[in-house]
């Protein structure tokens, strides 16, 4: 499906997101986990949201996961989706949804990682898992 894709701003990189941002240049998510609760939690922090712990990692994500919620940008210039996508692994991320015909959008649907590149850096997204 040819659509088009809004301009997408570059995020503002910190210490404790770097390397989350050089993952998804490299075309990988990288989630933290947490090996005191064995969570995986995202947006990525150093301690654990759900038990605060500083037993976290990264660990690579496959990208595939369901639409868990989302909302149709109609009256922007170039309307979009963004959704909580709740991954494979449990965790949920918000996201923009591409590739898709905006009516057709559910919840449960599945959906797999693209990235949307912008200047210097990668934006994980997701598009419909029937989209190809």
């Amino acid at each position: 499906m040819t659509q088009v894709q809004r301009e997408v701003m570059p995020p503002t990189i910190s210490p404790e997101t770097a390397h989350f941002w050089e993952a998804a240049r490299n075309g990988k998510l990288a989630l933290r986990y947490c090996r005191s609760c064995k969570q995986h939690h995202y947006y990525p922090r150093s301690i654990c949201p759900l038990c605060f712990s500083d037993e976290t990692e990264w660990r690579d994500s496959p990208g595939r996961g369901v639409i868990h919620s989302f909302s149709v940008m109609r009256k922007a210039p170039v309307p979009y989706a963004i959704a909580y996508i709740e991954l494979a692994e449990g965790t949920m991320m918000l996201s923009n949804v591409i590739n898709c015909d905006l009516d057709a959008l559910a919840i449960g649907q599945r959906v797999r990682l693209q990235f949307l590149p912008f200047d210097g850096g990668a934006l994980p997204v997701f598009e419909p898992d029937d989209a190809k």
